[in-house]
C-alpha cells in the first residue's frame, strides 16, 4: 500500500485502545495489508505467511471487527468512491443498486 492511499485511510480508523501491559500491537497499516491479503486471496485468517510481517491472522481479524463496529468500513468506502469519482475513474453506467444496499419499496 502506497503512502498516498494510507494517508487517506489512516484518519478514518478509530484510535487503538491503550493496553500498556500487552505486547506492542501490529501497526494498523500492516493489519490492513494483511486483511486485504486474506480477502483478495480467499484464504483462512490463520494462513497468511508470518514472513510477510503482518502478524497473526487472529490479530488482524479482531482489528477488522473493531473497525467495522466503529463504522470505519463505511467511511472508507465513501471516501474512496468520492476520490475515484473526482478523478473520473468510476463508470457509473456499470453501477447497480439492489435491496441489500437500498431499501426496496
Amino acid at each position: 500500500m502506497d503512502d498516498e492511499l494510507w494517508a487517506l485511510i489512516d484518519p478514518l480508523l478509530p484510535p487503538r485502545p491503550d493496553r500498556s501491559p500487552r505486547p506492542r500491537p501490529v501497526s494498523d497499516r500492516l493489519c490492513l495489508q494483511s486483511i486485504l491479503f486474506v480477502l483478495c486471496n480467499d484464504m483462512a485468517w490463520q494462513l497468511p505467511p508470518l514472513e510477510l510481517g503482518f502478524g497473526s491472522g487472529q490479530t488482524c481479524w479482531r482489528r477488522l471487527d473493531r473497525w467495522q463496529k466503529a463504522g470505519a468500513s463505511e467511511r472508507l468506502h465513501r471516501v474512496l468512491l468520492a476520490e475515484l469519482n473526482a478523478v473520473g475513474e468510476l463508470d457509473w453506467s456499470r453501477a447497480c443498486v439492489d435491496g441489500s444496499h437500498i431499501r426496496a419499496k
